[in-house]
């Protein structure tokens, strides 16, 4: 029960991606290449996306962010966050030290 429950929780969070895109399950669907009522079982739980599937989804709606919180919990996504400006400092001051 709890798997299904979990499934239904996933399914509200990728129809509130598809929702911030201004995106119908129908231009969703397209972009996916799947039809209009496989976007509905994804969206209600009752059929679960696979990895490939579900990074598509989040790209072509722009939800990475969330995404991310969604999966790793916020404190990992604003570490992370915080972090990104200071890879390339990183990286630069790096590459300086080796030449």
């Amino acid at each position: 029960m709890n798997e299904m429950f979990d499934a239904i929780e996933h399914g509200k969070m990728l129809k509130i991606f598809r929702k911030k895109a201004k995106m119908t399950q129908e231009d969703i669907a397209e972009e996916l290449n799947v039809t209009q009522s496989c976007v509905s079982k994804y969206e209600s739980g009752r059929k679960t996306l696979d990895l490939s599937t579900f990074l598509r989804w989040i790209n072509v709606t722009g939800s990475e962010i969330p995404a991310a919180a969604m999966l790793f919990g916020m404190d990992t996504v604003n570490l992370v966050t915080q972090l990104m400006p200071a890879v390339p400092m990183f990286i630069g001051g790096m590459f300086n030290w080796i030449l």
